[in-house]
């Protein structure tokens, strides 16, 4: 996959979660090689509102008919919003992995985190 493939205004972590960051909430989500590995998701199991997390906690769980995965919380903070359309449609997550197939959103209690994340150009070299 060629990094033109992933949008530059986010975020990633290794474990292939992605931030979108806007002000003090991240929308976070997976990438496209990730649902590229996963194959067809068939469920997502979404995080509970009002659920503090610290980054790296596993906080919500994608199932495809090959495997599940744990999906991790790349940021501090609260869980404010959850996806209904994933909930309704998981195959979101592998038609639209950086738009509608966004899992959570999480006002950050540490917004300094996503510093140590990697860039776009760093994620698609570490994929490469």
């Amino acid at each position: 996959m060629s990094s033109s493939n992933i949008p530059s205004d986010l975020v990633f972590q290794t474990s292939h979660e992605w931030a979108r960051i806007e002000g003090d909430i991240a929308t976070v989500g997976i990438s496209d090689h990730a649902q590229e590995e996963l194959t067809d998701v068939v469920f997502v199991e979404l995080p509970p509102l009002g659920k503090e997390v610290d980054a790296g906690d596993p906080i919500a769980v994608v199932e495809s008919v090959k495997a599940a995965s744990d999906i991790y919380s790349p940021l501090s903070g609260e869980i404010i919003e959850t996806n209904p359309e994933v909930d309704g449609d998981p195959s979101l997550v592998n038609t639209d992995p950086y738009g509608k197939g966004w899992i959570f959103k999480v006002k950050l209690s540490k917004p300094e985190q996503a510093s140590s994340m990697l860039t776009a150009e760093a994620y698609g070299e570490l994929i490469g």
